[in-house]
C-alpha cells in the first residue's frame, strides 16, 4: 500500500507543534506565559511546557543585577553647576516577577526620574566642596528613596552609586588655582622655617666659633706669658736683672717676627719703622720706662711707709 503523500504537510505541521509546546528557560531568568492574553504562570530555569498555539511566551525577565547610569547636571548651594553620574545596581525579585512585567513599560524610566528628583532636592543644599566629601550621603538618599519606591513594582534597589562629580570646567580651573596657590603657600612657609633654622644654626656656630677663638687667644697669651716669666728665671740665674731680660727678650720677638715675614713671599704686610736703630731705640724706651715704672713704686712705698711712722 503506497504512503498517502497529501499527509505529509500534516505530519509536518504535527511535529512543528509538538516541538513548540517545549522551551528552554535560561538560568536567572523568568518567563512570563500568557493564554489567549491572560496570565497564566511564570517558568523558571530548565526545560518547560506550554499548550502550542493556546500559550504563549510574553516576554522574558533577566533575574540578574543590572546598573543603570543615571547623568544629571544641577546646581549647589555656592551656584555652581554640577553634573553627576549615579549608577545603580537593581535586579528584579523572583517572587514579585509579575509585578515587574505587568506593572511597569519602562523601569528605567522609572528609575531615571527617581534620581534626578533626589539628586536635585539633595545637592542644592550642599556647597561643591560638601557634594564631595557627602557624596556617599547623596547615595544612600537616592538608595532609600527608590527602594521604598521600586520595591512595589518588583524591583530590589542593591546599590546606587555617586561615580562621577563634574563642575563646570571653570570652576575646576579656579579650584586647581586655589590648591596651586595654597600648595605654594606651605612650600613657602617650609623655605622660610629652613632659612630660619639656617640662619639660627650659623648664629649659633659663629658664636661657638668666637667663644673658641677667645679660649684659644687666653690660652695662648697664658702660655706666653708662662714662657716669658720661664725666661727670665732662666736670665737672672745669668747675672741678668729682670729689666735687662725683659727688653732682651722683647728685642729678640721684634727680629724674630721681621724674620718670620721675611720668610713669606706673598705676604702684604708692611711693618714701621723697620731699620737696626728703631731696634736700639725701643730697647732704650722700655730700659727707661722699666726705670721710671720701679721709682715710682720705689716712691709709693716711701710715702706709705712715711705716713705710718707719723701715725
Amino acid at each position: 500500500m503506497d504512503f498517502p503523500f497529501y499527509l505529509i504537510p500534516i505530519v509536518f505541521f504535527g511535529l512543528i507543534i509538538i516541538i513548540s509546546a517545549f522551551f528552554v528557560v535560561k538560568q536567572q531568568t523568568a518567563a512570563v506565559i500568557e493564554r489567549f492574553g491572560k496570565f497564566q504562570s511564570i517558568r523558571h530555569s530548565g526545560l518547560q511546557l506550554k499548550i502550542p498555539l493556546v500559550d504563549r511566551i510574553a516576554g522574558k525577565l533577566s533575574l540578574k543585577i543590572q546598573q543603570l547610569d543615571v547623568i544629571i547636571e544641577t546646581k549647589t548651594l555656592d551656584d555652581v553647576f554640577v553634573r553627576l553620574k549615579v549608577s545603580v545596581q537593581y535586579k528584579v525579585i523572583r517572587d514579585k516577577v509579575y509585578d515587574a512585567f505587568y506593572k511597569l513599560d519602562y523601569p528605567h524610566d522609572q528609575i531615571t526620574s527617581y534620581v534626578f528628583d533626589v539628586v536635585r532636592a539633595e545637592v542644592p543644599k550642599m556647597k561643591l566642596d560638601d557634594v564631595f566629601v557627602r557624596k556617599d550621603d547623596i547615595a544612600i538618599a537616592v538608595k532609600s528613596e527608590l527602594n521604598d519606591a521600586m520595591i512595589e513594582y518588583g524591583y530590589d534597589i542593591i546599590k546606587t552609586l555617586v561615580t562621577d562629580i563634574d563642575p563646570d570646567a571653570q570652576v575646576k580651573e579656579a579650584m586647581n588655582r586655589i590648591n596651586a596657590s595654597e600648595r605654594e603657600k606651605i612650600a613657602a612657609q617650609f623655605e622660610g622655617d629652613a632659612a630660619r633654622i639656617l640662619i639660627v644654626e650659623k648664629a649659633k656656630a659663629e658664636a661657638e666659633s668666637k667663644r673658641l677663638q677667645g679660649q684659644g687667644i687666653a690660652d695662648q697669651r697664658r702660655e706666653i706669658a708662662r714662657g716669658l716669666e720661664e725666661s727670665v728665671e732662666v736670665l737672672n740665674k745669668v747675672g741678668i736683672n729682670s729689666q735687662e731680660a725683659s727688653a732682651l727678650i722683647v728685642v729678640t720677638q721684634h727680629y724674630d717676627t721681621l724674620q718670620s715675614i721675611g720668610q713669606e713671599t706673598n705676604s702684604n704686610l708692611i711693618l714701621l719703622p723697620n731699620s737696626p736703630q728703631a731696634g736700639s731705640q725701643m730697647l732704650n724706651d722700655m730700659v727707661a720706662s722699666f726705670t721710671a715704672s720701679n721709682q715710682i713704686g720705689e716712691a709709693m712705698k716711701n710715702a706709705k711707709n712715711n705716713k705710718k711712722n707719723d701715725e
